[in-house]
């Protein structure tokens, strides 16, 4: 049972991934013959990999029809990120209290390296620095709980937060948001750090315009529904 539910437990990471790097889009099916042939497994690790994801709410198990990737409304989506801003806010307020003195410098180097990716245009790169540099802000909020559900709701919206960063410009004006971040963490004020964690998460206006407009363009690029017993490219 404990070989199965590490198998399972790889094969959720895995099959994750693809959700967050856009191999799968929304909507796109999870067959899971064709992932238990895609991975030389048998099926039952692939079927607990595909509850565990749908415990999370990235994938959604249909009645009669299998998984497929979860699709977000613009309401749900807008939802989400209004309160991933909050606890973002939450965690910054109290990182600029509790940070040490050697969590403050692990955060100054995180945000080196986000300026260094984000200087050579690279948005992939970036993403995965910002993922560390906003863990970095979770954990020195020295509050587990709050450190769980910010993560949880991160993993949530991971495909959404990575298309963020490829629209043009966002590079410079996130990391900039990053600055104002640090700053105010630095410095130990906490209304501060949880006012700009809020406007450098939320979406809207504009910023929300160009999420829905780059997940349009991901949504009609991938490829046509496959026939019965096949799963999208890239699952």
């Amino acid at each position: 049972m404990d070989k199965t539910s590490s198998l399972a437990d790889r094969l959720r990471d895995s099959i994750e991934e693809s959700i967050a790097t856009g191999a799968l889009a929304p909507g796109a099916p999870l067959d899971e013959i064709e992932l238990a042939r895609q991975y030389n497994v048998s099926r039952t690790p692939v079927r607990e990999a595909l509850l565990q994801l749908a415990a999370t709410g990235m994938v959604d198990m249909r009645h009669r029809r299998g998984a497929a990737v979860t699709e977000l409304g613009a309401q749900r989506l807008i939802e989400m990120f209004e309160v991933m801003a909050e606890f973002e806010a939450m965690c910054g307020r109290h990182a600029a209290r509790r940070m040490s003195d050697a969590e403050r410098a692990a955060l100054l180097v995180a945000h080196r390296a986000c300026e260094s990716a984000g200087l050579q245009g690279d948005a992939d790169g970036y993403y995965q620095l910002n993922e560390h540099f906003h863990y970095l802000i979770y954990a020195g909020s020295h509050s587990e709980f709050l450190r769980e559900q910010a993560l949880a709701l991160k993993r949530r919206l991971r495909p959404y937060r990575r298309l963020q960063l490829r629209v043009k410009g966002r590079l410079g004006a996130s990391f900039a948001e990053h600055q104002a971040i640090v700053d105010a963490i630095v410095a130990g004020d906490g209304d501060l750090a949880a006012q700009a964690l809020r406007a450098h998460v939320v979406v809207q206006g504009e910023r929300f315009a160009d999420l829905m407009a780059a997940l349009s363009q991901w949504r009609s690029a991938r490829p046509a529904p496959a026939e019965p017993g096949a799963v999208a490219a890239g699952a």
